[in-house]
């Protein structure tokens, strides 16, 4: 495993950086203890072209997983796939700037809607990282990718290492987790400084009592908007809201578990490829001490580059460093 650390650089006026202080567990506590105090549906998606078979699928649609559920995805470009897998409670738009970049770069980009989220359809059951992991492998087989980079933000890091845990790297030639929350974010005896369950009682009370409300407050310490001269992106803070109003509210509420409680250490001990590991130290949200240095440690061939100062929101919000970091390490 090697480190790197990295200086902070804006990513363009219209996606600000953040000017912050070192992160922690107490930061992540106070954040979200701060947000569950201040808390005191969705439509089912339609179904369109279901995709099967191999190769392109004019730019997206729908993939049908093992028990039915239409899996929304984007599929863009050419040449050498790179798939994202986006965190909770958004959905692949919040790959925008990464896929638009590397689509530009003569790269394959693809991008799907975790079920209970975005356009995918909103189950009453599989809301569980076996089913989000089996849901990933239906898209990559119905779309034969093959010697792709996988790619995870946050919960999307832990699906990304569960679908290797789960089925394995004959499809994936690289990986990169970003801000992800593996190996396990709850505090535990095995895991002692992980976050208390009391944090993650807070957020499914938040997104129980008034979602919409909390998504929105929420937004603020995701991209580090409430660090000393923070400068906001209200349009940040608007598509956060916009993404996560757009799921399912059971969906949402199930996934918290799975993001928090699920143990990764032996999906991350099966991932062989190389593997790229980018997060922020003033994460508030997946605290970086408890996370990707721990990660960077039990991952085979890992290595782990450090943002100074950068936020769990940080592919919105370091725009160029992250695509410049995504683009050489797909050259490499």
């Amino acid at each position: 495993m090697t480190t790197q650390q990295t200086h902070s650089t804006p990513a363009s006026t219209t996606r600000r950086r953040l000017l912050s202080a070192s992160a922690g567990v107490a930061g992540a506590v106070a954040a979200m203890s701060s947000l569950s105090a201040s808390a005191a549906a969705s439509a089912g998606a339609t179904p369109g072209a279901h995709a099967h078979g191999t190769g392109h699928h004019h730019g997206g649609g729908f993939v049908n997983a093992k028990d039915g559920t239409p899996i929304f995805f984007k599929d863009w470009g050419t040449g050498t796939p790179v798939v994202f897998s986006h965190g909770w409670p958004l959905s692949a738009d919040a790959w925008d700037a990464q896929m638009l970049f590397l689509v530009n770069q003569g790269y394959r980009v693809i991008a799907h809607d975790r079920r209970g989220h975005g356009r995918s359809g909103q189950p009453s059951g599989g809301n569980d990282m076996d089913t989000y992991a089996d849901d990933l492998a239906a898209v990559l087989d119905a779309l034969d990718v093959k010697g792709a980079m996988l790619v995870g933000h946050s919960t999307g890091g832990g699906e990304v290492a569960h679908y290797i845990g789960r089925h394995g790297e004959k499809r994936v030639a690289k990986a990169v987790l970003i801000g992800a929350v593996p190996p396990i974010m709850v505090k535990t005896e095995a895991n002692p400084n992980g976050l208390p369950m009391s944090v993650f009682d807070g957020i499914r009370a938040g997104v129980a009592a008034n979602r919409s409300q909390f998504y929105l407050d929420l937004a603020t310490p995701f991209y580090g908007f409430n660090r000393p001269n923070a400068k906001v992106s209200q349009g940040l803070v608007q598509d956060f809201w916009r993404q996560g109003m757009a799921g399912s509210v059971k969906g949402q509420y199930e996934c918290i578990k799975q993001f928090s409680e699920v143990d990764y250490t032996e999906d991350l001990k099966k991932i062989s490829v190389p593997t790229l590991i980018l997060h922020g130290d003033d994460d508030q949200i997946v605290p970086i001490d408890d996370s990707a240095k721990l990660s960077a440690k039990i991952v085979k061939n890992a290595t782990l580059k450090v943002y100074a100062g950068a936020p769990h929101g940080m592919c919105s919000t370091h725009v160029d460093q992250v695509n410049q970091d995504l683009l050489a390490f797909l050259k490499a």
